[in-house]
């Protein structure tokens, strides 16, 4: 997609972050019943980037421009990697409820670290409520599995640290991406993109070599459903999901970009609800309808 501020355009790019990113929650699940978090990572992210370069070099893209790169990189290994990471290895410290609740707050130090728009989202209380609002209604969205869980598991102060680490660095990559990005990016070209990607997929797959995941793997012990879970974590996930954000990122406010946060929990309740069988209760619904309104606040300032 060129650089355009088509609604079509970005209702679809919309779309791809909400809906699509949201349903990958529940394919990593399936995925990570056979394979590890970084060999996962790994395979995930270099076959989409190597996709993307291809296309890029049949759209006639220069790919391999040391300033792209590196930049791309940058953006690829804070946005991609560290995040993934930290949210891999907080999970051994706390719930997967306070994961959620935690990963939300993305938006708010997007918001916060969005130094060029202070003035617009601080002057807005639309904007400032959206935002706060969305955090509560992920918080209700989680509340019941929060208590529910054993406070050995969701109070440790190191797993919630690393959350925050996590959350900080996907809300510099972002701003990085937004504000640092070179001259092909915007001009519409995909290989930044690519080659975020592509530095991701590297680190993750030194992680795997260095932790031994890629030797101890059983290939041939991986079902059918997992592999089919992995193509479309490259396919919807990250070949169409995330080059939509990083073009968003160029063409609307960060803070609205950053809602994906509060949406993509919805998606993946929903999915839970319908593929996994699981239970929504009034407190999730009553969570959902205050996200909804958050987007709602947080659009409605940015579109005036």
């Amino acid at each position: 997609m060129p650089p355009s501020k088509s609604g079509f355009c970005v209702v679809f790019a919309y779309f791809l972050i909400y809906v699509v990113w949201g349903s990958t929650y529940y394919f990593i699940g399936v995925c990570l019943h056979d394979f590890s978090p970084f060999v996962l990572g790994s395979l995930r992210f270099s076959t989409a980037g190597v996709a993307l370069l291809a296309l890029c070099k049949v759209r006639g893209e220069r790919l391999f421009k040391r300033s792209l790169i590196i930049k791309s990189a940058v953006s690829g290994i804070v946005l991609l990697f560290v995040d993934q990471a930290v949210i891999m290895f907080a999970q051994q410290f706390v719930s997967s409820s306070l994961v959620a609740i935690v990963a939300s707050s993305t938006a708010v130090w997007i918001m916060l670290l969005d130094v060029p728009m202070w003035r617009h989202n601080f002057r807005s209380i639309s904007t400032v409520a959206g935002v706060l609002l969305g955090f509560i209604g992920v918080g209700l969205l989680y509340a019941e599995q929060l208590l529910q869980t054993s406070p050995s598991v969701h109070h440790s102060e190191y797993g919630v640290l690393l959350l925050i680490g996590g959350c900080i660095s996907w809300a510099c990559g972002t701003l990085y991406s937004k504000y640092r990005s070179s001259a092909e990016e915007e001009a519409g070209g995909l290989c930044g993109a690519a080659w975020q990607m592509v530095a991701a997929s590297v680190v993750f797959g030194v992680c795997a070599g260095w932790s031994g995941d890629f030797v101890s793997a059983r290939w041939s012990d991986v079902s059918a459903e997992s592999w089919l879970s992995l193509v479309y974590l490259i396919i919807f996930g990250s070949l169409l999901a995330y080059t939509a954000y990083v073009w968003l990122l160029k063409v609307r406010p960060a803070t609205e970009v950053a809602t994906h946060a509060y949406v993509n929990p919805v998606v993946a309740v929903v999915l839970g609800a319908g593929l996994g069988g699981e239970h929504v209760t009034p407190v999730q619904i009553a969570g959902l309808a205050v996200i909804l309104l958050s987007v709602m606040l947080v659009n409605r300032k940015n579109k005036q």
